[in-house]
């Protein structure tokens, strides 16, 4: 009688290959996210010194392959330890990713008013209500210099220049 590998449904055969593969990938992927991360938040992370000290030796090479191979070696170290090492790593970077989406959402949302300026007197008008000591004569002339600039296809400084102000606009707010 030939007996096959599910013949025992209580045995534990582990994870299938495929479950292996993913694994590696993601702590393939957060070796990486760690090489990318600034010195100063690793520090905030509380990794494993010699995970810290393959991180440094992935920094210093510059060579495409050696860096792979390096990268692979940093990963292949980080799954000797347990997971639960590198929870604060994960934290940390979280925490990064939540912080840069509001931030793209914060600079969409001055584009889209700067956009707003420019077709619309109204939307001047609801942002002056918003900000009363903004300066109106400077902003109103940047509008008009940027609508001459997008009809005479120039180049956009005064268009630039809207956004900054608004960016300072949006800061102050925060």
């Amino acid at each position: 009688m030939n007996r096959t590998y599910t013949d025992d449904p209580d045995h534990d055969y582990g994870p299938t290959r495929t479950q292996q593969r993913r694994d590696a990938l993601a702590v393939l992927s957060l070796a990486s996210q760690l090489a990318d991360m600034p010195p100063a938040k690793l520090v905030r992370a509380n990794l494993p010194d010699d995970v810290l000290r393959e991180i440094d030796n992935l920094r210093r090479i510059t060579s495409h392959i050696a860096r792979k191979r390096q990268l692979g070696f940093l990963a292949k170290v980080m799954r000797r330890h347990d997971d639960e090492a590198f929870d604060g790593a994960r934290a940390l970077l979280g925490e990064n990713r939540e912080q840069q989406r509001k931030e793209t959402a914060a600079m969409h949302r001055v584009e889209a008013l700067r956009e707003r300026l420019l077709d619309s007197d109204d939307a001047l008008q609801e942002l002056i209500d918003q900000h009363p000591d903004i300066d109106r004569q400077h902003l109103r002339s940047l509008i008009r210099q940027a609508r001459i600039e997008r009809d005479a296809n120039k180049s956009p400084r005064a268009y630039r220049e809207i956004f900054q102000l608004l960016k300072m606009l949006n800061e102050d707010d925060a």
